[in-house]
């Protein structure tokens, strides 16, 4: 599998993930994991746009 493709899914994972925690933190009225999935969240969304950058330049 090619690094580009592994970041995007590393980073939708992530991005997953953070909602998740974020929703929770929503629901349990817990500002703490609900920031900590909104930074997972970014996070992962950067991590995606990397592969989708990388792809482009493997080309």
């Amino acid at each position: 599998m090619k690094p580009s493709a592994k970041d995007q899914i590393a980073g939708k994972l992530h991005e997953v993930r953070g909602r998740v925690k974020q929703k929770a933190g929503e629901v349990t009225n817990n500002p703490d994991l609900a920031a900590e999935g909104e930074g997972e969240k970014l996070a992962g969304t950067v991590q995606k746009k990397i592969g989708q950058i990388e792809k482009v330049f493997e080309k």
